[in-house]
């Protein structure tokens, strides 16, 4: 199946796809994400949460976007904690695609997308993500767009009552 894949920019428009996916795959992420408030997953939480990302956007600090398949939203793309100062430069890549659009290069095509972003429009030089030891596929989405692990943060996360480790990823962007 080739769908074209491609990310833009967050619009509040997008709140209540993003809310109608969260709320459908709400146990498919349990394992990988912190657990939500039951506002985040109604059309109304998502616009607040769009709002606060648009303007860390024009604060310099994220990059929010929204991944398409044939124009739809499937998922979220998110460069965030952006330090843009010419001694750090760099950017932490996050990414989520709904279940029923999964399996199909959407992520992978997306993080390509999402690292031209960084390199052209942001011009970052260094791109970190992180993973729990556990998710394989989202490892692969990393590996095959050019990161490589580099450490394991130990009991970073709190998910589903457990503190968990994470994989650090990084991935050079260039000058």
């Amino acid at each position: 199946m080739d769908h074209s894949t491609s990310i833009r920019l967050i619009e509040p428009t997008d709140a209540a796809p993003i809310a109608a996916h969260r709320a459908r795959d709400v146990e498919a992420f349990r394992p990988w994400e912190p657990a939500q408030p039951a506002d985040f997953f109604t059309p109304r939480g998502q616009e607040k949460r769009i709002d606060r990302l648009l303007a860390g956007y024009r604060a310099g600090t994220v990059w929010p976007g929204v991944v398409l398949a044939d124009d739809q939203v499937i998922g979220q793309v998110t460069i965030g904690g952006i330090l843009p100062q010419p001694h750090l430069r760099r950017g932490s890549l996050g990414y989520w695609i709904a279940r029923t659009a999964q399996n199909q290069g959407h992520a992978g095509r997306a993080v390509g997308l999402a690292l031209r972003v960084m390199r052209e429009e942001l011009r970052l030089h260094r791109a970190e993500a992180s993973t729990q030891l556990e998710n394989l596929p989202s490892q692969r989405v990393l590996r095959r767009n050019g990161f490589s692990p580099y450490g394991v943060a130990h009991s970073s996360i709190f998910l589903d009552g457990n503190w968990r480790d994470g994989l650090l990823w990084e991935l050079i962007l260039g000058d």
